[in-house]
């Protein structure tokens, strides 16, 4: 059975397409997907039988995120805790593997890490930012207009500050539930921090690392004519939409989109012993757009060794913001642009692919949730309006069509993994 209908709640008709499909490929963010999301990615925590599910998938199923696998707030310790010891883990392959900090941390199931194109300047610029951040939050948080306690600033910024190896990060997430109700300190806060990154990508060009690095908002509010990402602003309203709470130092060329090339070049291989990109291919010397990707796709994949493709994504966006030049439409979220592409490899190579978007409002970050009742009333009856059921994820003019959503969240897609794993 195929499905044909766009935001189809029918995951029995998928989990029997993608039952039957010997040649899968599954590429799948993290957070908010197989575990919820939380305003501390210390307390994030996966299940077991997911593990067991994707270990069984060895060569099929790869992951991708902005994340990290290794550090003290990598994936890797996450998975270590469900074992007796955390040399379990990489003994029995239980790692997940593929692509961490936005595509350039390489990770096998046994848990060896690589940071394929990025040079050891590069490595120490980015180890120097957490230290800079907790300054730089410890000055501005013991003057007015928040002087807050010592104890306080310190239990706050030691939660904020994600010293990720390849992409550290700034996590607002504990500032916007600390202001819920004075959403003005933490619409200051973010702004402040912007400019704080901002300060950063201008001192790694004093250093000489021109073009080594760029800011992913998370949620963003699309690209500018630049590329570069857009802010989103807190919408200001005490308990309300938080808009971008992850700021993260990147290197440029770690975007996911690039990412799906580099997984189904290490696919390739797995099965036909060749890399049809090169060996050595990476996110740091591949192209940046997308129509680029997919030339490239297209002169160097055999379309008869293609897999069906599944991408598997929470952060999608798209919602209307006021300027002086009117009401525009933005879109954007971190896991847009590598669904999008799945879609685009979908139709060039006649593969079949599938965009799964799972719900993840239901965690402790605020976010735009689906109206499933609606949903399910459109697929009755298409005379139903469908887009106040996707309001702030999609819209009628949105080239990225998600063909199938989980309302449930995270734990109702597990489930459907599982099975799925059982199935094959």
């Amino acid at each position: 059975m195929s499905l044909t209908r766009p935001f189809s709640l029918d995951h029995a008709a998928l989990l029997d397409e993608l039952a039957a499909t010997d040649n899968l490929l599954i590429i799948q963010d993290l957070d908010g997907v197989c575990m919820g999301l939380v305003g501390d990615p210390l307390t994030r925590r996966l299940e077991r039988r997911y593990l067991d599910a994707a270990r069984r998938l060895d060569g099929h199923f790869y992951v991708l995120t902005n994340g990290e696998h290794i550090g003290s707030r990598g994936v890797n310790g996450i998975v270590e805790a469900l074992f007796e010891t955390r040399d379990r883990a990489g003994e029995q392959g239980r790692y997940l593997p593929g692509l961490a900090a936005g595509g350039v941390q390489w990770q096998d199931r046994f848990g060896n890490v690589s940071h394929p194109g990025v040079t050891d300047a590069e490595l120490a610029f980015l180890k120097a930012f957490p230290a800079q951040a907790e300054a730089f939050l410890e000055s501005l948080l013991s003057r007015p207009p928040y002087s807050l306690p010592p104890d306080v600033r310190r239990d706050l910024i030691a939660a904020a500050v994600l010293d990720n190896l390849a992409s550290p990060t700034l996590n607002l997430n504990v500032f916007h539930h600390h202001w819920r109700a004075d959403p003005a300190h933490y619409r200051t806060l973010q702004a402040a921090v912007a400019d704080f990154m901002r300060e950063r990508l201008d001192a790694a060009n004093q250093a000489g690392l021109d073009d080594a690095f760029f800011v992913h908002y998370a949620p963003n509010a699309g690209q500018d004519d630049n590329g570069n990402e857009r802010l989103r602003e807190s919408d200001g309203v005490a308990n309300g939409n938080a808009g971008t709470t992850d700021f993260q130092l990147m290197l440029r060329g770690a975007v996911k989109e690039v990412g799906v090339l580099i997984i189904l070049n290490r696919y390739y291989h797995r099965h036909t012993g060749e890399y049809p990109l090169g060996e050595s291919f990476n996110a740091r010397e591949a192209p940046r757009d997308h129509a680029a990707l997919l030339a490239l796709a297209r002169d160097h994949f055999d379309p008869a060794l293609m897999p069906r493709l599944v991408g598997v994504g929470d952060t999608v966006t798209s919602f209307t913001q006021d300027s002086n030049a009117g009401s525009q439409r933005q879109r954007g979220g971190s896991d847009r642009g590598f669904l999008t592409l799945v879609q685009q490899l979908g139709k060039a190579f006649a593969s079949g692919n599938r965009v799964l978007y799972i719900d993840s409002s239901g965690g402790e970050v605020r976010r735009a949730g689906v109206d499933a009742e609606r949903l399910a009333r459109h697929g009755e009856d298409p005379s139903v309006e469908l887009w106040p059921a996707l309001e702030g994820i999609s819209d009628p003019d949105d080239a990225l069509e998600l063909d199938v959503i989980f309302p449930r969240g995270h734990e109702q897609y597990i489930d459907f993994f599982c099975e799925l794993v059982a199935r094959r």
